[in-house]
């Protein structure tokens, strides 16, 4: 499936939506099934968006809303046919024959429903970033086929006779000038959360009384409009538009800038300058030369636009932004990083005690009949483990085992601080880059060379 930016959207948003949702640490065992091929998955979003602009940098190319910014595949598995880590590996494969190792890509194994299936997103720019992956007429026949060659190279079953979808392209995409029922339950959303509810219930009141009809008497929380049969979940909204992101913008978490199918259009990103004589020296002609000096002038007046809109910041105070969000950024990278070590050692601390708890009772006959080797013999997988655990337990110096319940709690609650330091991150990133970018396009204003700051600096501390 062809992921667009979509009309009234950004691609940083289209991308880090579809990211979220295929990473959801509840359906891939805490992310234990996630791989990520030339990408750090933590932050797979990011670089997929970094490499679309060094491809727009570099050739000049850019189709807006309707540009392709990532693949996404389905693999499914029959059920009990396969392990989640035997499914992740066969979608390693299947990503690797497709992109020939020449595009990032993130294999996201989903254990939450009865069959184990995987979500592929391929980053649509090469990793070279001077060339895109384009779908072709029959793509998706050409991949089953591939994706049946492997199941049958691993033993697995394959769909024996497939039957073609009747639906035009045109009819999946949709009607974009109609809005669905899931953007008039977010456009209710945004609004309702610009009048500030106090709470989650509140909210809902509101959204009530905006008439959107609430169904609380499953699980998930549904919304429907008028005209809608079907109840929508509120988690199928995704992005900034889940039960979870909608609490964390109540609770100010969460800040966002609802812009989707809005007439207002946000400043332009301002990217770095391009080097043109480079460009020039590699083939480009007079119509790139043409266009990238517009773009260059273009982010230079962004940058004179950003320090006018901050109260006409001083080149001083820029560096001096700059150096606090980075030292921020720095931070919480370093704050999330803990909390996944101290989440991974939760949980192999779980796995452990549980292991020891199921294997004790076969210990004990172990050792009441004098260690012997027959027992042993009989009994070897659980006694190796029962003392692999005990050896674990050793190496940490625990001499009393924690409950199972409380480590959970501690989880959960170790989860809850990532998940609100993951949405500053994400904040925080975005900023940092801007002010980067920013301060690289005022020292060229300022001819102020790159590094010289730098120099000037060691001078200053040899005097």
């Amino acid at each position: 499936m062809p992921l667009h930016v979509g009309k009234g959207g950004d691609i940083s948003t289209a991308i880090a939506d579809i990211v979220d949702y295929v990473k959801n640490p509840q359906k891939t065992d805490r992310g234990k099934f996630i791989y990520g091929y030339e990408c750090d998955t933590r932050i797979a979003d990011a670089e997929f968006l970094l490499s679309k602009r060094q491809y727009t940098n570099l050739t000049g190319r850019s189709r807006g809303e309707d540009d392709v910014i990532a693949y996404h595949l389905r693999q499914s598995f029959k059920p009990g046919e396969v392990t989640p880590e035997e499914a992740n590996h066969i979608g390693r494969e299947l990503a690797q024959k497709l992109t020939k190792g020449n595009h990032a890509f993130i294999v996201c194994t989903h254990i939450d429903k009865h069959h184990v299936h995987n979500h592929i997103i391929i980053n649509s720019t090469a990793l070279d970033c001077t060339r895109k992956f384009r779908n072709f007429w029959g793509s998706t026949w050409a991949i089953r086929r591939m994706n049946d060659k492997l199941c049958l190279e691993h033993g697995l079953s394959v769909v024996e006779d497939p039957k073609p979808s009747r639906d035009h392209y045109g009819t999946w995409l949709g009607n974009k000038k109609q809005l669905s029922f899931q953007e008039q339950i977010r456009q209710t959303i945004d609004a309702v959360l610009k009048e500030k509810p106090k709470d989650f219930e509140e909210f809902l009141e509101k959204m009530e009384a905006a008439g959107v009809e609430i169904n609380r008497e499953r699980k998930n929380l549904r919304f429907r409009v008028q005209g809608q049969e079907k109840y929508t979940r509120c988690n199928t909204l995704k992005g900034d538009y889940t039960e979870q992101a909608i609490k964390e913008r109540i609770s100010g978490v969460r800040i966002v800038n609802p812009q989707r199918n809005s007439t207002y259009r946000q400043r332009a990103k301002i990217g770095l300058l391009l080097d043109i004589e480079a460009a020039v020296r590699l083939g480009k002609g007079p119509g790139y030369e043409r266009w990238a000096k517009i773009f260059n002038l273009k982010q230079l007046s962004q940058a004179v636009m950003y320090l006018k809109e901050h109260g006409d910041m001083s080149y001083e105070d820029l560096k001096e932004k700059t150096s606090e969000v980075t030292a921020r950024f720095n931070d919480l990278t370093e704050r999330i990083k803990g909390l996944e070590e101290q989440m991974t050692s939760n949980s192999e601390l779980q796995k452990q005690i549980i292991t020891y708890a199921k294997t004790r009772a076969t210990y004990i006959k172990y050792r009441k009949a004098g260690y012997s080797k027959r027992f042993r013999a009989e009994h070897e997988a659980d006694i190796l483990l029962h003392q692999a655990a005990k050896k674990y337990f050793d190496s940490l110096a625990i001499t009393k085992l924690p409950s199972v319940k409380n480590l959970r709690e501690e989880y959960a609650g170790m989860l809850e601080k990532k998940r609100k330091a993951y949405a500053e991150y994400k904040q925080v990133r975005a900023e940092m880059k801007e002010l980067h970018n920013v301060r690289a396009n005022v020292e060229y204003l300022l001819d102020i060379p790159a590094g010289q700051e730098t120099q000037r600096k060691e001078e200053k501390n040899r005097q």
